[in-house]
């Protein structure tokens, strides 16, 4: 049957039929959305609509939030176990200088009477240049912040930093940090510490050669006995 006999028995304008959608193709949109939840798994429609926005997207916010929805990007309360790539791993390149990229994570260990501590560790991927390793009871992504300001206030900013994809490295504190100041949050896929091999190696060394070579009394203690094994290196 043709289509205007299709048409005729259906009771459908034929003009209809033929219309074209003159709406922009969604598919560089969605990309995009994807390629940015792929590297923040717990990010929700709204913090990817405030980076659709840094990139110059010109997309308001429910047209973001339905794309978000239509790819089945909706947050869990249960974490399913994702397949995601960083944001750089196609396109990831050796450091070619000082601060150029740094790698940073946390080492756990305790005090004499077993008070938990928690240790940022910073290194320079290209000459292996510890910026800090700075001790506390706890870490949230305000504290992270306020530790690599301290840092670059006297060595200066990095290009790039990678990152596993801890609650403190995912905080918008840390997020707002790094736009503010030109850094790029690198990160690496869950479960594949590989790909942070830089800060790995390091940490491994620290703990080697540092924290089971001696006994802390007290957070003061850590830090002091911390930065001279940190000055020591070079």
């Amino acid at each position: 049957m043709s289509n205007r006999r299709a048409c005729r028995a259906l009771r459908f304008d034929t003009s209809t039929y033929h219309d074209k959608s003159r709406r922009p193709g969604q598919a560089a949109l969605e990309r995009r959305i994807r390629e940015n939840c792929e590297t923040r798994v717990r990010y929700g429609y709204r913090r990817v609509h405030v980076l659709l926005r840094r990139e110059g997207w010109l997309v308001n916010m429910k047209k973001t939030r339905w794309n978000y929805n239509e790819l089945g990007l909706q947050l869990r309360s249960k974490h399913p176990k994702r397949r995601v790539k960083a944001k750089l791993g196609e396109d990831r390149q050796e450091a070619d200088g000082p601060s150029d990229g740094w790698a940073m994570d946390f080492v756990h260990d305790q005090l004499t009477l077993g008070r938990k501590l928690r240790i940022l560790t910073i290194v320079d991927t290209h000459s292996r240049f510890c910026p800090a390793a700075d001790p506390r009871f706890s870490y949230r992504g305000e504290d992270v912040v306020q530790t690599l300001e301290r840092v670059c206030a006297n060595i200066g900013y990095p290009k790039t930093i990678r990152v596993v994809n801890g609650s403190e490295f995912i905080s918008r504190d840390l997020d707002l940090w790094a736009y503010a100041n030109g850094v790029t949050l690198d990160f690496s896929r869950p479960g594949k510490p590989t790909e942070n091999g830089f800060i790995e190696a390091f940490n491994s060394k620290f703990r080697t050669e540092c924290l089971n070579a001696h006994w802390f009394m007290t957070l003061a203690d850590a830090r002091e006995k911390l930065e001279h094994w940190r000055r020591d290196l070079y």
